[in-house]
């Protein structure tokens, strides 16, 4: 499911992991992660075999010759290769997760590009049909409800083990990643950020929610006297706050704005901010609450999924919604490390159009998480109606809280820049949602075939018909089989897929269909080893990052494998993908992970497959409706091909079906 972007030729941040929806266990399980071994450290001679194999066909002659010598020498008997080795065997029988901290900073906490698009994943919700007011206000204050019942669940620890579906079906899976939701934080840092966990309880328990209404923030108590307001209050309480926000004589600058900038700008900036004490007390507010929800102001916009999606990744731009975001959520510097403070992970959004959504910060955790909590919201919401009874009401509820900013004229300053930044980084998303309805995942599966390998193999195919190449692409396979486990990489850009888009593309009318669909076959099945192999902990981009940073941790130079241009370019992800599946109607979108790539986001249904294509308009090479365009044509050629040449067994789709033209246009942006 989803990850960030990287600066050309740096580690990018990749969105997501090849993530089947994990199957919940029985409910009277014990409600804890079961015991699972740690994560293995792969054979140094495999992987260094796997990463020629993997990169061979994606540089040039000269260039693969040299990389083969170097490889050589650092596997040589009693080499460099071998030292590292050990030294990581020896890390991984100290540690719960050899890589975890490695992969963390590599992934996220090195990376100072700023959160929206470039790291921040979004969930979108189906579009509401806000007749007033106060069904947008009713809609705000279920949800909230909604929030505090799945919190209740993380702090009780309720949630059942998941288990794995897809590859290895039945494996229990890590659950760790959920009780970070609510208990750690990620603090900006010029350098590098920090992610904190909780680690004692004594702070106390957060009982306010943060509203964010035309910019403004404010403090919504939401447990009073030990208990917790119901649904009617929270409604009465968010009308208190809209009305409050239209008081223009009270209106603050949107101190928000500032979190939308790089990481290295917003920590200085936060510097500033804190010198003031009415700053410092407004910043406590917003790290010590429970979650924020914004309510946005209606974008007069069509009501498109696209349009939707780009609110939830960016707000829409200084003159919508980008101002009613907090997108980082810091901490204040104490002294003692017992400080206790919760992490605000995720930004519930409510349009008064109708567009709702998430967007969360994705260090802490992977997709599953987001999804997980998404779908309890929306089941939550639309198995309990909206509670508007005043029985049990509290009583003298106070008014909400305005956070108050004092902007020194540097404030001001860092304001303008930060809005620069952001308007040109609006202006560059250039997103398509795109959904293919000819057939879904049913299909792909009559053919024996997995959904997850046969759209990677399909997006293959879509990108070599765009630009004419084949190029390393990322795709996040779970490694939660394991403690602490995140995720690794499956290279999706496997020799036997290029040769299937060669034969699909260049031998199009030479090579016999038969032909075409062995090579489908074969690359159909690359695919599937390799992620085998990627979620046993096997694969291959974790162990070169931790030979990478055991070498620096030993103060050495750095290996000659890992500054050869084959190993820069194999780090430069032009696409990458994940599978973010829902059992509700909604979808995942994110960014592109460098600025010639594409984001490919997927969701798989019965019957369709929910695509979310983004890339950067300033890049002349990537255009997101082409590739749309692409995939859509590419998806029907796989269609025709397995129904006239696949023995498994023939599509049960009509021949009207069969002979169906192109639909759901997904030049139209949906």
């Amino acid at each position: 499911m989803w990850e960030e972007t990287g600066a050309p030729g740096g580690n990018p941040r990749r969105h997501g992991e090849n993530m089947q929806t994990p199957r919940r266990e029985d409910p009277g399980i014990e409600p804890r992660s079961p015991d699972l071994p740690t994560l293995p450290v792969p054979p140094l001679q495999q992987t260094l075999d796997m990463y020629l194999k993997c990169m061979k066909h994606l540089v040039t002659e000269e260039q693969f010759r040299k990389t083969k010598a170097i490889v050589e020498k650092f596997a040589a008997s009693g080499g460099l290769g071998e030292i590292l080795q050990q030294r990581l065997l020896e890390r991984r029988e100290k540690t719960k997760n050899w890589v975890y901290d490695y992969w963390l900073e590599d992934m996220y906490l090195n990376n100072r590009l700023p959160l929206p698009v470039n790291s921040s994943p979004a969930m979108v919700f189906p579009h509401q049909k806000f007749h007033n007011q106060s069904d947008y206000l009713r809609f705000a204050a279920h949800l909230i409800s909604g929030v505090l019942d799945y919190k209740a669940l993380l702090d009780a620890h309720a949630l059942p083990p998941d288990c794995a579906r897809g590859q290895l079906a039945g494996t229990p899976l890590c659950m760790e990643q959920y009780y970070k939701l609510f208990s750690s934080y990620r603090l900006p840092g010029c350098k590098k950020d920090t992610l904190v966990a909780q680690k004692s309880s004594i702070m106390p328990e957060p009982e306010h929610v943060i509203i964010a209404c035309k910019n403004q923030f404010f403090v919504l108590d939401v447990v009073i006297n030990f208990r917790r307001l119901n649904e009617s209050d929270l409604f009465t309480q968010l009308e208190k706050i809209v009305k409050m926000a239209a008081n223009e004589q009270e209106r603050l600058p949107p101190i928000g704005l500032l979190t939308t900038d790089g990481r290295t700008e917003w920590a200085k900036a936060r510097e500033v901010i804190m010198k003031d004490s009415t700053n410092r007390d407004s910043l406590d507010m917003i790290e010590r609450c429970i979650c924020l929800v914004c309510l946005d102001e209606p974008t007069m916009l069509e009501p498109t999924d696209t349009n939707h999606a780009l609110q939830m990744l960016h707000g829409g731009g200084v003159d919508k919604n980008s101002g009613n975001r907090w997108y980082d959520k810091p901490i204040l510097k104490a002294e003692s490390c017992l400080l206790s403070t919760l992490y605000i992970l995720f930004q519930f959004i409510v349009g008064m159009d109708g567009a709702c959504g998430v967007v969360c910060e994705h260090s802490p955790f992977e997709g599953i998480v987001l999804v997980q909590c998404s779908e309890h919201l929306l089941k939550y919401m639309r198995g309990s109606p909206a509670k508007l009874v005043r029985a049990a009401s509290v009583s003298e509820l106070s008014a909400p809280r305005r956070l108050r900013w004092k902007c020194s004229p540097e404030i001001q300053g860092l304001l303008a820049s930060s809005v620069d930044k952001l308007q040109s980084l609006v202006r560059n998303l250039d997103l398509n949602v795109y959904k293919f309805k000819v057939y879904g995942k049913e299909f792909i599966k009559e053919q024996k075939m997995s959904p997850d390998a046969y759209i990677q193999v399909a997006l293959q195919l879509a990108f070599y018909r765009c630009q004419r190449r084949q190029v390393c692409t990322y795709e996040s396979a779970s490694t939660r089989r394991f403690q602490d486990g995140r995720v690794d990489n499956i290279r999706s850009a496997t020799i036997e897929a290029f040769e299937f888009v060669k034969a699909m593309t260049e031998g199009k009318s030479s090579l016999p269909d038969s032909e075409k669909m062995q090579k489908l076959w074969s690359a159909i099945n690359a695919q599937t080893n390799y992620t085998v192999l990627a979620i046993t902990g096997m694969g291959i981009d974790n162990h070169l990052l931790g030979l990478r940073e055991i070498a620096l941790e030993m103060k050495m130079e750095k290996p000659e494998i890992f500054t050869d241009e084959t190993y820069m370019i194999s780090n430069h992800f032009i696409l990458s993908t994940s599978q973010v599946p829902t059992t509700v109607e909604m979808f995942c979108c994110y960014g592109p992970v460098v600025p010639n790539g594409y984001g490919a986001c997927y969701n798989p249904q019965s019957d369709h497959i929910i695509f979310c294509i983004s890339s950067f308009r300033n890049c002349k090479e990537s255009c997101s409706t082409t590739f749309a365009k692409a995939m859509e044509e590419v998806l029907l050629d796989m269609r025709d091909l397995c129904i006239k040449f696949n023995t498994p067994k023939k599509a049960s789709v009509s021949e009207g079906t069969a002979k169906q033209g192109k639909q759901g246009k997904p030049g139209s942006k949906p």
